[in-house]
């Protein structure tokens, strides 16, 4: 990816925080790479070079910088929101697919040779897809050493590295200093034995309009699955090695994150979806400039800065929700979705957060619900307290005509759905291909067009979707003054491209 010297110089030395994860600033005279908003003094023309990601910074022998810790910068959006090969390789590589499947499991995925890949990779990010997947290695091992009290020999692993060595070598390169010594530095003590939870900061790009977000995830809570409490969203989540639960609370600047896992290789993975389902890596600025230039919209923009797109931890989830929603309201596809969360026989056990990961009993996450509820309620647990993600394809399967509560045709659907799912011939992951998903959606019986485009928008995460068929599209588009009939609806939202999906969001506030 190229990098207009000037523009980026200009952005470091204004210390624009709305560039940070755009790009790395490398100061050659200090051997460092920081944010664009880095608060130390402006490095001098000829000492700088910038770089597309922190891997590419280290790969050119450059540390982190201790002061602005550009490691944990908000994503670029465009690799977030971008369809092509590359976008969808950066995001399957923070879901830890390198670190599970190999650089040969992502090239699968893909559907490319991991030559042609690393080839793509450089080209874009200046590094292959294994620095990129050390690098994240690299940020999620300081995680776990600065806010966890475990040895350092299990954050070796729990991070995805091979050996201690390995992770030693690492943490010296990227960091300047020693595992230990990090710990040190940063002035933490061990956490005691026991504690159980991680805790640290999501940054985002502000304006982020909390309330919008909050009160779209409050509507559709499902018991035992998540909900809003006190300004805090809480859920269960379902992750490559385990069950999790996270607590999501936003501030002024970050997100923080309370997280409690069954198993700590899942941390850069759950990390990755709560950005995700919050949309931290936006780029609100100039989203509402596109949206503000529309005089329609104008005000809404002024009163409402920073709306984002609610999305998903779990694509298979989002669907099901989206399939049930189908013409009838947010209401009453909740009660269908928690009567068929109770109609699960109660298999789920095994899949609760265990509770001794870092060797004892704890408490939950402070302000976790940790009542002993029936396993109806809380989808198909036995009893144990906090929440679970929510049913995977085969537990759906698994669920009687009875335990539906909906028509024949769109129960049918469902599990048409869900053995798509299971059998590997529907991948609703984050970095699957988005207009292949999308023609196998619509080849389901029961799925169309509106279906599909909410999934795109909220599950795959394409910012330029209209739903001008949407009753409460039509109703906030009337609101404001603007066509609410679907075709010319339609054709007006053309002046909203590239983000119209954020400019449905605002139609439903609307309305």
């Amino acid at each position: 990816m190229e990098l207009d010297f000037e523009r980026c110089y200009r952005a470091v030395d204004s210390r624009d925080q709305r560039f940070d994860g755009w790009f790395y600033t490398g100061v050659t005279s200090t051997g460092i790479y920081c944010r664009p908003s880095c608060p130390a003094t402006t490095p001098k023309r000829q000492n700088v070079r910038f770089f597309p990601s922190a891997a590419a910074a280290q790969g050119a022998g450059l540390r982190a910088c201790r002061r602005c810790r550009p490691d944990a910068a908000p994503g670029s959006p465009q690799w977030d929101v971008r369809a092509d090969v590359v976008g969808r390789a950066i995001r399957l590589i923070s879901d830890g697919v390198v670190d599970r499947d190999g650089i040969p499991g992502l090239a699968a995925r893909l559907g490319y040779t991991e030559r042609h890949l690393h080839r793509m990779l450089r080209a874009e990010m200046g590094a292959g897809p294994l620095a990129l997947a050390r690098a994240q290695r690299a940020q999620t091992a300081r995680i776990l050493i600065e806010t966890t009290g475990l040895g350092m020999a299990e954050i070796a692993f729990a991070a995805g590295f091979g050996s201690v060595r390995q992770f030693n070598d690492t943490v010296r390169e990227v960091y300047g200093i020693s595992p230990s010594e990090l710990r040190t530095v940063r002035g933490r003590q061990a956490a005691a034995a026991g504690a159980g939870t991680i805790t640290l900061r999501l940054a985002y790009r502000p304006p982020l309009h909390v309330r919008a977000l909050l009160d779209f995830l409050a509507v559709r809570a499902l018991p035992g699955v998540d909900e809003v409490r006190d300004g805090t969203y809480h859920r269960g989540l379902r992750l490559p090695h385990g069950a999790g639960e996270v607590a999501l609370t936003p501030a002024d600047g970050h997100v923080s994150a309370t997280l409690r896992l069954t198993d700590l290789r899942d941390l850069a993975p759950a990390v990755a979806r709560c950005r995700r389902l919050l949309d931290l890596d936006a780029d609100p600025a100039a989203v509402d400039a596109t949206l503000a230039a529309d005089p329609a919209l104008a005000a809404a923009v002024a009163a409402e800065p920073g709306i984002r797109v609610p999305r998903a931890v779990d694509g298979f989830e989002l669907a099901v929700r989206a399939i049930i929603g189908q013409q009838v309201s947010v209401t009453s596809a909740r009660t269908t979705l928690i009567r068929l969360l109770s109609a699960h026989p109660h298999k789920r056990a095994p899949e609760r957060v265990d509770h001794e990961v870092d060797g004892a009993d704890r408490d939950p996450i402070p302000g976790q619900p940790h009542d002993h509820r029936s396993g109806g309620e809380s989808g198909g647990g036995d009893g144990g307290g906090g929440l679970l993600g929510f049913l995977s394809p085969e537990e759906v399967l698994s669920v009687p005509d009875e335990g539906f509560g909906m028509p024949v045709g769109r129960r049918e659907t469902v599990r048409s759905l869900a053995r798509a799912v299971a059998d590997g011939s529907l991948d609703l992951a984050p970095g699957g291909d988005r207009e292949e998903t999308v023609r196998r959606l619509l080849a389901l019986p029961g799925i169309g067009p509106w279906t599909a485009g909410y999934l795109a928008m909220r599950a795959f995460g394409d910012p330029d979707v209209l739903l001008p068929t949407d009753l409460a599209v039509r109703r906030g588009a009337a609101a404001l003054g603007l066509p609410d009939d679907p075709k010319t609806l339609d054709a007006y939202a053309d002046r909203w491209r590239p983000w119209r999906s954020y400019a449905t969001i605002r139609l439903w506030r609307a309305a």
